[in-house]
């Protein structure tokens, strides 16, 4: 049974659940609630396990905050024996108009501090990313302020089909790989 290791960024804590940074973990709570399967707190986050199609795929929200994402993604890499191909990690990004989805096989941390760590941690840039867009509707100085503000009333009303799309994505992602995920999603 071939095995996939998705991983939701965000960060632990009331206070976090509604912002913009927590997207990976809105998009895992989403997919698992779809699919009704519910998640564990265990070592190093809180996870979740999906089967489709002969397919398992590891639901990671890492409760490590942000700033340390790679020590909960190499751990459960190792403990699960997954390659890094087959990793997927969910993260926000400023550099994208909202909704926007963009996914790639490698790249640079983008100055995201979660993506950087899990760079360090796996000493690679070269794993699976899906970069969610939040735009960057923000005053000069106020990045952090918007990154962990809520969501807007138009952005609430506007999530729910990009949830739903994320999710087909990420079942895409197990199902057809990376490059036919690629294809079929990027820029919708």
């Amino acid at each position: 049974m071939k095995k996939f290791l998705v991983v939701g960024l965000g960060n632990i804590g009331a206070e976090y659940v509604n912002t913009r940074h927590n997207i990976g973990f809105k998009i895992l709570d989403y997919l698992a609630n779809q699919e009704s399967v519910s998640f564990q707190t265990q070592k190093l986050g809180d996870v979740a396990e999906l089967k489709i199609k002969g397919r398992t795929i590891v639901l990671l929200k890492p409760n490590t905050y942000m700033n340390l994402s790679g020590k909960a993604v190499k751990y459960w890499m190792e403990k699960e024996n997954i390659e890094k191909e087959n990793i997927l990690v969910i993260t926000d990004d400023l550099n994208l108009s909202f909704g926007s989805i963009r996914i790639k096989t490698k790249g640079s941390d983008g100055g995201h501090n979660g993506l950087k760590n899990i760079q360090l941690l796996l000493n690679t840039t070269e794993y699976p990313r899906f970069r969610f867009g939040i735009s960057d509707a923000f005053k000069k100085g106020k990045q952090v302020d918007y990154v962990l503000g809520e969501w807007t009333v138009e952005e609430k009303l506007a999530l729910e089909e990009r949830l739903v799309l994320s999710s087909e994505i990420i079942k895409s992602f197990a199902l057809a790989g990376l490059n036919t995920t690629m294809n079929l999603y990027n820029g919708k």
